[in-house]
């Protein structure tokens, strides 16, 4: 059971960490990049995606550890005050954390994309792996993505409520979820956009192919976040008597 001060230790975290800058949009790039790399290297084999995902660690751990902020973190750390307090006032607040979060994200993923497709940092064996790996991402009906963003909320909204009790295990939790998230191709609106930014970059995709894309996938990530692990959390916290005053 969670207690009052492991969510308010979340909340401030999260707090801290959210700023109006690009930059937590762009290590996101950096799990496509691995990703990319890992099966360029790779021998075609049935195995091969089992290494291959490890690199899509690697984003969320320049993320987390670098103490950025991602807006799937928020589905949870700004709906925990918003169930203990549901008013007018705490609802524009948390539209307009989203908001900012989210379009600062996309502006990173965005920034890092076009630059791995349309400069020679990369290699063109690695592009030529991207930009099937973007392809494949985006190949899904709006049902599907909107189930896999669904999955996919949830487990990061599940580690951002871990770390604070993980502690020196930190990098393990982070790995792990991520690897669950990315081997099970669920859908994450940041890393995500990179992908589909990608392929629309190099001219394989339009910007309506995003918007249809990343639209499902930016409603599971919220109900995947939002609804299902802050309602649980909320249920710990009143149902363990801590949410009743001192």
């Amino acid at each position: 059971m969670f207690t009052r001060r492991s969510a308010r230790k979340v909340w401030k975290n999260s707090l801290a960490r959210t700023r109006p800058s690009p930059g937590p949009g762009s290590p996101p790039g950096f799990s496509l990049l691995s990703e990319a790399i890992l099966q360029s290297r790779l021998p075609d084999a049935p195995w091969r995606p089992l290494i291959a995902k490890f690199g899509y660690c690697v984003g969320f751990l320049l993320v987390v550890l670098g103490r950025q902020q991602l807006f799937t973190e928020n589905t949870l750390t700004v709906i925990l005050p918003l169930l203990r307090k549901p008013d007018p006032r705490m609802f524009g607040n948390v539209v307009r954390l989203w908001l900012i979060v989210l379009a600062c994200n996309l502006l990173g993923a965005f920034a890092i994309a076009w630059i791995m497709g349309n400069t020679d940092a990369v290699s063109v064996e690695v592009r030529q792996v991207m930009k099937e790996l973007g392809l494949a991402a985006m190949n899904y009906r709006f049902g599907t993505l909107l189930l896999r963003g669904i999955f996919a909320g949830f487990l990061i909204a599940l580690m951002v409520w871990l770390m604070p009790v993980a502690e020196a295990a930190r990098v393990w939790v982070i790995i792990i979820v991520t690897y669950i998230v990315g081997i099970g191709d669920f859908s994450h609106i940041i890393a995500g956009s990179v992908d589909a930014f990608y392929v629309v970059g190099i001219g394989q995709k339009t910007i309506l192919d995003y918007f249809l894309y990343i639209f499902p996938v930016l409603l599971g990530n919220i109900v995947g976040g939002s609804s299902i692990v802050a309602a649980i959390a909320h249920a710990q916290y009143i149902g363990g008597g801590e949410g009743k005053p001192a």
